[in-house]
């Protein structure tokens, strides 16, 4: 008899009873059998918020805990609702179902090197490329209908409100330096007026990062080869999902920045203190942000004097 998968709510007590392969892994190969889907060994991604696991060379099978359902909700409605409708490779659905109250989900693996094992090695060139081509993606994503994604929790001016309301306590929490403290009621004043709140909203999936893209070579060169990953999307303002690439990869360097806003739709004009302005508001009310953590640029905090001077750094042009 297969073991039952227990119920948590703790997400610590949850990660480290994941550390325990045997605690579940029979789990998974139960779920795989049960489904007919063949023997070869599984895969098991240590990554991740879930349990993720390889059953072959063609499906990936990934088990929600109880208290992460919404992003069960998330990920199933995202592949369902953008099926058909992008350009670019992302997971097809196979099987959903649930044991002990733990939804699953067996979707398709998508082709190619995950980019956060690649990136840092790529020649200067392929990043500036992949980069134009992740802003092409992510407007590509943001022209499908929101459709059912647009009752997804919460809705764009709450989380918005939400996060300003408690931007300073988070970021005293992470240790941001005083110099940035210092100017954070002047950008969320300014962040009032310069993020929309009423307007028609887009999917955003809030991590365009390299743990949640595929790269493949052609001819020598890097490109993006799929997208994963859509545990945790919402609906709002299109700049929000500029924030990944911009913290992750763009590191600062003006041609990347440059390829990746051109990708998105933004002409150089269109790149002015008024959009820096708020992609650096958005930055910092990012429901993932850590200035200390994220910021690839070496030494930003010595190179800066205050917010000002730090979006001029991370969104140079």
């Amino acid at each position: 008899m297969a073991k039952s998968l227990p119920s948590f709510t703790d997400y610590e007590i949850f990660r480290a009873w994941r550390g325990d392969l045997s605690r579940w892994l029979p789990v998974v190969i139960d779920i795989a059998r049960s489904h007919g889907i063949g023997a070869a060994p599984p895969q098991v991604f240590t990554t991740g918020t879930n349990l993720v696991v390889g059953l072959d060379d063609d499906l990936i099978l990934k088990i929600f805990p109880p208290m992460l359902r919404a992003q069960f909700v998330s990920e199933r409605g995202s592949l369902a609702q953008l099926r058909g409708r992008v350009r670019i490779p992302i997971p097809e659905i196979v099987v959903e179902g649930e044991r002990d109250g733990w939804p699953y989900l067996v979707i398709t693996r998508v082709s190619g090197v995950l980019g956060a094992e690649v990136w840092a090695s790529l020649p200067e060139a392929d990043k500036e490329r992949v980069l134009a081509e992740i802003g092409e993606a992510i407007a590509d994503v943001q022209r499908a209908p929101p459709g059912p994604l647009l009752e997804i929790e919460p809705r764009w001016n709450v989380f918005m409100r939400n996060q300003m309301e408690g931007c300073r306590a988070r970021h005293e929490r992470l240790g941001l330096a005083r110099k940035f403290l210092d100017g954070l009621d002047d950008l969320l004043r300014d962040a009032a007026e310069l993020i929309p709140m009423r307007e028609p909203p887009v999917i955003l999936t809030g991590e365009y990062i390299p743990q949640n893209f595929m790269l493949t070579q052609r001819h020598g060169r890097w490109h993006v080869g799929g997208l994963i990953d859509f545990g945790d999307v919402l609906t709002g303002w299109r700049d929000y999902d500029l924030l990944g690439p911009g913290a992750f990869m763009a590191a600062g360097r003006p041609r990347r920045v440059l390829s990746l806003l051109k990708g998105f739709g933004y002409s150089r004009s269109d790149i002015d203190f008024a959009l820096k302005r708020r992609l650096m508001a958005l930055m910092l009310l990012h429901r993932s942000s850590d200035l200390n953590r994220h910021i690839c640029i070496d030494g930003w905090q010595d190179k800066a004097d205050d917010l000002l001077q730090l979006q001029e750094l991370i969104w140079a042009t």
